[in-house]
């Protein structure tokens, strides 16, 4: 490392060494980390008396603040890949850095960029070519910040050499009820050292009031706030017990699809980004199913009365998820087209991106009305209220008797169509197919897992071609619609219509292939040994 004059160089524990003018250091690859309880004494004092009379602490350079924001989609899509991405702001200065879970960074310097947004907002290079396809189509956005100061100090040998950088970091998570955070220590050698810096390691190991950090600055900061990485799925993540009674166990069901609906709903108004309009349908679809097959298990007439609020909410949600469909699709049919070209196709998107305008502002005003908080409020409350003790139906009775129920309705609906039947049979097909997806996932827990595992596997492609097939028939219609809307407000150019004939094509072409494929995929499915692990999830939910 060169000898000019250079404030920052980076460290792998996610801070940055201070260096003064002339001093020219080389550190090693790993640090080590501590965390300093707050007993009344300053960090340096700590340190000092910990590794006094060996070793001499002097300072290393001037205090500095840094602004340190931590980001991840909303469904933690970087934490499940072992990725931590870090924006560091100072002054003069500011960076993102991406740790793999092997400690390896990809680090860039660029301004500050206004959070959420999608991964294409970071300058092209290395890091955005390694977010953009863990994070796809989700944005970016801050989950936890800490502002903190540092400094640094040395660690001087009886020759009065440095073997080693101490790096303080004082955190302070924001928040208005963030928990304070004690400092934190970070010990890295210099190069030629190590043996030493262990000694200073372990030293500091002995000390009381000096702690091994058990969790990163960005976990910490998350705590401090109430979080932890991974707090939000889209699964239905509820435990369930085989004695516990049905209607208890069908609450706590509806219960946390209402929670995830509920966490989708602020992202929706914001057009964050669009799966938190997906995450939002799901949870509607899932109660909507569960009221349907399970909500008998409710208090009487509970099911009836809520039954047409969520299909009124399932409605309206619907329009803008169809469009986000078309317009997350739509590079891939523009490049997909052989006799049309891209921008002859382009007032399609332009007509859709106009159609998704109105739509969305259709949905954000269901979403601020009375009617939805009166429907989540009263449906929150009815759940909750709790049920008098006594006996009746299990939770993995009713479960047995459902999945049976729907497995069976499935098998006996796919036998009977045949290449002459029409679209409707696949289609209700598919409706039954979603049932039983919904069920087990409801009654997961209840079930081994790799039995369950591979059930769902089986049923997942019965269920794609039978998506696919469906959505083909669907796409030809609306592309039909659509067409006629561009000619009704606008002159639209005969090549726009061309291209979008071409697309129709495409997708006739797509459901002839699945319609194609169905007789293969139910075969798979109604095979004995997929029968017999329907069985099995059965028999055991049921006893």
């Amino acid at each position: 490392m060169g000898s000019s004059f250079d404030p920052y160089f980076p460290s792998v524990a996610g801070m940055s060494f201070l260096r003064e003018p002339g001093q020219s250091f080389v550190v090693e690859a790993l640090s080590h980390d501590f965390v300093l309880a707050g007993d009344g004494r300053s960090p340096l004092d700590v340190v000092r008396a910990a590794l006094a009379p060996r070793y001499a602490v002097v300072p290393g350079g001037r205090p500095r603040t840094v602004r340190h924001t931590w980001l991840d989609t909303f469904d933690w899509r970087l934490h499940g890949a072992g990725l931590t991405l870090e924006h560091a702001a100072g002054s003069g200065f500011s960076e993102y850095t991406l740790t793999d879970a092997d400690g390896e960074r990809i680090t860039a310097g660029t301004s500050r960029i206004r959070w959420p947004a999608l991964a294409s907002a970071l300058p092209p290079g290395p890091l955005r070519a390694r977010l953009e396809p863990v994070s796809w189509v989700r944005a970016l956005m801050p989950v936890a910040r800490a502002a903190s100061t540092i400094r640094q100090w040395r660690v001087l040998n009886t020759d009065d050499k440095t073997i080693a950088w101490l790096t303080v970091n004082q955190p302070s998570p924001a928040g208005q009820d963030a928990a304070g955070l004690p400092p934190r220590l970070s010990v890295t050698a210099v190069r030629g050292y190590q043996a030493q810096t262990d000694k200073i390691i372990r030293c500091l190991a002995g000390t009381p009031g000096v702690a091994p950090a058990e969790l990163s600055l960005r976990d910490s900061a998350l705590a401090a706030i109430g979080r932890r990485p991974g707090d939000y799925t889209s699964k239905v993540d509820v435990h369930l017990t085989a004695e516990m009674p049905a209607r208890a166990a069908m609450a706590a069901v509806l219960l946390r699809l209402l929670d995830t609906l509920e966490a989708n709903v602020a992202g929706t108004v914001r057009d964050i980004d669009s799966e938190f309009l997906h995450d939002l349908r799901v949870s509607v679809r899932r109660t909507r199913s569960a009221i349907k097959l399970c909500g008998d298990a409710l208090p009487a007439g509970l099911a009836e009365k809520f039954r047409d609020e969520f299909k009124w909410l399932g409605d309206v949600t619907t329009p803008v998820r169809d469009l986000d469909v078309y317009l997350l699709n739509y590079p891939a049919m523009a490049a997909g087209l052989e006799s049309a070209t891209p921008p002859e196709l382009a007032p399609f998107a332009e007509h859709l991106a106009r159609r998704r305008t109105l739509e969305r502002r259709q949905l954000t005003r269901a979403l601020r009305s009375a009617r939805f908080a009166v429907l989540t409020d009263a449906w929150r409350g009815a759940l909750s209220e709790r049920a008098p003790a006594r006996k009746g139906r299990t939770a993995a009775r009713l479960a047995a008797e459902r999945i049976r129920r729907a497995h069976r309705r499935v098998l006996r609906d796919g036998a009977a169509i045949t290449a002459d039947s029409p679209p409707e049979s696949l289609h209700d097909l598919r409706k039954r197919c979603k049932e039983l997806r919904y069920l087990l996932e409801f009654f997961a827990s209840l079930h081994d897992p790799a039995i369950h595992r591979q059930a769902v596997r089986d049923l997942k492609g019965l269920q794609d071609c039978l998506g696919t097939y469906q959505d083909c028939q669907v796409q030809q219609h609306e592309i039909r619609m659509f067409a006629t809307q561009m000619m009704q407000e606008q002159q639209v150019p005969v090549t726009a219509l061309l291209a979008m004939g071409e697309l129709a094509g495409q997708i006739a072409r797509r459901e002839r292939r699945a319609r194609g494929e169905f007789g293969g995929r139910f075969a798979d499915f109604a095979s004995a040994a997929n029968q017999q692990r329907f069985r099995a999830l059965t028999t055991d939910a049921g006893r």
